[in-house]
């Protein structure tokens, strides 16, 4: 099935991504995973799709204090990969049945 119509939104910072949401019907599209079959089945009819995808802003980990703080962009590839993460969780090793 096709969407209905809708109006797109990229925002350029988080700001903007604020004020776009803040009008009536917005969704927030991030990589759309979810939300396109949603649309395609027309659960949502969203007046406007406000894309935040490529804020970089949003896409981090950082230590704040004793708290490691991940970005909501942040990929699932990017944490496995992440130093930060591997030292500060790290398991304590992997054993084998054989150990």
């Amino acid at each position: 099935m096709i969407p209905a119509a809708f109006d797109y939104a990229r925002a350029g910072s988080v700001d903007q991504a604020i004020e776009l949401l803040a009008g009536e019907d917005a969704k927030l599209l991030a990589g759309g995973q979810s939300l396109i079959p949603v649309l395609r089945l027309r659960f949502a009819r969203p007046a406007v799709l406000v894309d935040v995808g490529r804020l970089d802003e949003l896409r981090y980990v950082r230590e704040d204090g004793d708290q490691i703080s991940i970005g909501a962009l942040t990929r699932h590839s990017e944490l496995v990969r992440d130093p930060l993460l591997a030292q500060r969780c790290a398991s304590s090793g992997s054993r084998t049945s054989s150990e």
